[in-house]
């Protein structure tokens, strides 16, 4: 699984919102969109796609947790949360190596320079089974 992350500000951004930080223009938009098309289909050619999706803004979050056995809902995160996982791709490739070297070509994601400063992905294999999960 490849793990893409981003924050309240990055989304607002997006959005053309005032975040402190130079908006998004619609170029930088379209540019995204379009790498992120054309990345997709490379993916769903070469037959390592499994499934793709982006996650809507952090504000659209609920977190459950629990206090005394009873669950506990928070809405949120909100806009000073640092990090959220803003969207993921499964693939299906011949080794972890390989599903590194598809995520590396995230980082030539068209995005204005702030933005790109400070973005990464993260790779991690799906475990299939508990067993897969012992240390």
């Amino acid at each position: 699984m490849i793990l893409t992350y981003g924050s309240q500000q990055d989304y607002d951004g997006m959005a053309g919102k005032h975040t402190g930080a130079p908006a998004w223009s619609p170029e930088d938009f379209a540019a995204m969109g379009a790498f992120m098309e054309a990345f997709n289909k490379d993916l769903e050619e070469s037959g390592e796609l499994v499934e793709t999706r982006a996650l809507a803004a952090p504000v659209h979050t609920r977190r459950l947790g629990s206090q005394g056995g009873v669950p506990v809902v928070t809405d949120g995160p909100y806009a000073e949360t640092q990090e959220v996982l803003a969207g993921y791709w499964i693939v299906d490739c011949e080794s972890f190596d390989r599903a590194t070297e598809i995520a590396a070509r995230l980082s030539g994601c068209p995005a204005p320079g702030h933005v790109a400063a400070r973005a990464y992905a993260d790779v991690r294999p799906i475990a299939e089974s508990r067993a897969e999960l012992e240390l």
